[in-house]
């Protein structure tokens, strides 16, 4: 009977001792931790963009370089011709023997190979990563490629590059690129490349950026803070800088590199450092008093409650087990210690079940001394123990439904600070310049694949569907088409594809609009050469796996992500999504349809707050792309966020005001229906059960169920119905009624 009474004061106590922690570490002072936590993410998605980029530039070089057909007879100049000519964002070009470290062929800038130990480079293990290098004061990456080349056949007037006879011949192709052009998003927004020095390597401003005075030293403390990121590799932050003209600088960093395993960028050294100045918070709220007057009503309520179940509950059930005890003593003995018990009466306590027990154990006292016979008791019953139980959870309520429902409302308009609206938006254009990036390397390495096609046979054309398959895994079909729609050639899965077209020219489309799984796919023409075998179709599809396009799209603190096609309908998405399906909220469509722009455009980036079943949510879309292979699809990037998760302080205290009256009726429910299950329901069994033993039954026996109070009460009442029992077989039988008559005569003695 205590613990149920003592857990629901304790853990109401803790209610309210959390209430008054949770709610007094919510204030607006300053800058908000949002606007902080939106910087840095803001940061770390730059990060992964530029990552991205460099990590897919490595890619296509090594890839040209292992699919170069090299033959026995290929010279140093052809061979860096052929790698290098098509992509003109290379500053310089060199192949090297991998052996000797000899330069054989250059092109175009010098390339700065001073500190680089070509052989050792050549000779590792795996592929060779980037390297980041000074060249004429300006900072370069520097990409490498390995080229095996069959062994020389026996030629007296081999070049002094060619290695022996016999051996195959390993050179070393080395391209030199700037860094990746760097983009900023968000109105008033600085973005910079670092490298380990913190030295500023590049740099992006959108809008009219924060004064230079203003982000003084972020440059050095965030490469410090970098440095003393130990083995998180992708780690990120935030710093605070200056305040200029009422408006603080806000900045956020992270590392060039990658999350999960070793990457091509680790050695890098790079960083990118973002800052805008905001405007500080100006109306501070504090929730420390309405904490303190919640957690002072709840203890309150704890103390009455605990008074109320301990005077109506657990004194009257102490008096009625000593009484048990006492009737069960008197029934079971003899002589003048047997009189004396029964003669004491028993007294009723309570109210409810407890006072119908008191009642029949009274009769029964008065059937052992002999006094009355069995008595019926009435049908009807009053309010019992169970009613006194709700009652207690309603006061509860009283309490907590105010709490969930009306206090501490976060009004939807103005919870969310401008600037967290708008760093959402900056995020989701983030996000749609790296699907754009994806997509659109998609389409480029397809249009490698088709022009490697052309006046090729079949048995060629196979192969070079096959390698292209397994250079470039976001593929999970290629497939040729010919004029009239039919497949002609096919390597990967089966296709989605459900629309028969032939598009002209080269793009992003989609290929179905039903099914399971929706079919995004590149598409390239390919092209005929003269004089040879025509090509087995005229349009090369890729169709991308969406489980690719869905993996990228998942970021820190941007829950739900969708792509949609121009219907609004969901292509891929961050969280789990029906093929074509609408998005989730009718106010994520309008959103949607307010970045449209004039009929031809693209349209431009839009945020808003809507108010959800589970609180505010920071909402923003952005179109997909305004140039490139997906520039006319009319497709969109859709980002929600909870504002619970942004640590938007009055979000965060409408949140801890909700959990606190939840835990509150949740703990009252638990604790007081623990009190029912061991209490009160085994007293209104046993409340029947003595009422039946004092209207005469003597047949049905007393288990006892529990050790405790309520136990021994059924012991007691067991042995009362077997003295009983034995008497009424004895007044059968005829000689017996003496031990009734001996015990009233030593009553009426004393």
């Amino acid at each position: 009977m205590r613990p149920p009474i003592a857990s629901l004061v304790i853990l109401l106590l803790v209610v309210a001792a959390l209430t008054v922690i949770g709610l007094t570490g919510v204030h607006t002072a300053g800058i908000p931790q949002a606007v902080l936590n939106g910087e840095q993410q803001i940061a770390a998605d730059t990060a992964v963009s530029m990552r991205t980029a460099i990590e897919a530039e490595a890619g296509t070089v090594r890839r040209k370089a292992h699919a170069y057909p090299a033959t026995s007879t290929s010279t140093p100049t052809t061979t860096l011709k052929a790698l290098t000519s098509a992509n003109k964002a290379f500053l310089g070009r060199a192949l090297l023997d991998a052996h000797t470290g000899k330069l054989l062929a250059t092109g175009g800038k010098t390339v700065p190979l001073a500190g680089v130990d070509v052989a050792r480079t050549a000779s590792g293990h795996g592929e060779v990563p980037p390297r980041l290098v000074t060249s004429g004061g300006t900072r370069e990456i520097l990409y490498f490629a390995r080229v095996t080349l069959p062994a020389q056949q026996d030629d007296p007037d081999q070049d002094q590059y060619q290695a022996p006879n016999g051996t195959e011949r390993q050179w070393l192709l080395v391209v030199s690129e700037a860094l990746p052009a760097l983009a900023a998003y968000g109105d008033g927004r600085t973005a910079e490349a670092l490298d380990a020095s913190g030295t500023v390597l590049a740099t992006a401003v959108h809008g009219k950026a924060s004064p230079a005075a203003a982000r003084s030293g972020l440059s050095a403390a965030a490469t410090r803070a970098a440095k003393g990121s130990g083995s998180d590799t992708d780690a990120s932050g935030s710093l605070l800088g200056a305040t200029t003209g009422g408006r603080r600088t806000v900045a956020g960093w992270a590392q060039v590199a990658s999350a999960t395993g070793r990457g091509e960028t680790d050695d890098l050294g790079l960083v990118v450092l973002t800052s805008r100045a905001v405007p500080p918070t100006t109306t501070a709220a504090d929730y420390s008093r309405f904490a303190l007057e919640a957690a002072g009503t709840l203890a309150v309520v704890a103390l009455l409650l605990a008074l109320a179940l301990h005077f109506s509950v657990q004194q009257p059930l102490l008096r009625l087990y000593l009484s048990a005890g006492r009737l069960a003593r008197g029934a079971t003995g003899d002589g003048p210690i047997a009189s004396e018990e029964l003669s004491r009466p028993v007294p009723v306590h309570g109210f409810g079940e407890l006072a119908r027990i008191g009642r029949a154990l009274e009769s029964l006292r008065g059937q052992l001394l002999g006094e009355s016979g069995p008595q019926e008791f009435p049908a009807r019953r009053g309010p019992g123990y169970r009613a006194l139980a709700v009652v207690c959870v309603v006061v509860v309520a009283c309490w907590a439904v105010p709490m969930i429902f009306m206090l501490n409302r976060a009004d939807t308009a103005t919870a969310v600070p401008a600037t967290v609206l708008a760093d959402q938006q900056a995020r989701t254009e983030i996000a749609t310049h790296r699907i754009r990036q994806s997509l659109d390397q998609s389409y480029t390495d397809l249009s490698e694949a088709a022009t490697s096609l052309a006046g090729r046979s079949r048995a060629a054309q196979t192969e070079v569907l096959r390698q292209s398959l397994a250079d470039h895994r976001q593929y999970r079909s290629l497939y040729l088409l010919d004029r009239s729609g039919g497949i002609t050639l096919r390597v990967g899965g089966t296709p989605l594809r459900t629309l028969v077209h032939v598009p002209h020219g080269g793009g992003i489309t989609t290929v179905n609009t039903s099914g399971r799984i929706p079919a995004i796919a590149a598409y390239a023409q390919v092209r005929a050469v003269k004089g040879k075998a025509p090509a087995a179709g005229v349009v090369l599809f890729g169709e991308i796996d969406v489980k690719a396009l869905n993996s990228i799209l998942s970021r820190p603190k941007l829950s739900s992500v969708w792509v949609t096609d121009s219907h609004d309908k969901v292509l891929a998405a961050s969280v789990g999504y029906r093929a074509f399906q609408s998005l989730p909220d009718s106010g994520l469509t309008r959103l949607v349809r307010t970045t449209q722009g004039a009929p031809g455009t693209t349209g431009t980036a839009a945020s808003a707050v809507h108010r959800t079943s589970s609180g505010p949510s920071v909402d923003a879309a952005a179109p997909l792309a305004q140039s490139g292979p997906t520039a006319r699809l009319g497709w969109h990037v859709v980002t929600a966020e909870p504002a619970a998760a942004l640590q938007i302080p009055a979000v965060q205290a409408e949140q801890r005001t909700m959990l606190a009256g939840i835990l509150g009726l949740a703990v009252s429910a638990a604790c007081l229906g623990w009190l029912h299950v061991v209490v009160i329901r085994p007293l209104r069994a046993v409340a029947v059960l003595v009422e039946r033993l004092a209207g005469g039954d003597r047949r049905t026996v007393l288990h006892p169920v529990n050790h405790d109070e309520i136990g021994s009460v059924t012991r007691g009442l067991e042995l009362v119905r077997q003295t009983l029992a034995e008497r009424d077989r004895a007044a059968r039988s005829g000689p017996a009624a003496g031990p009734s008559r001996s015990l009233r005569e030593n009553t009426l003695q004393r």
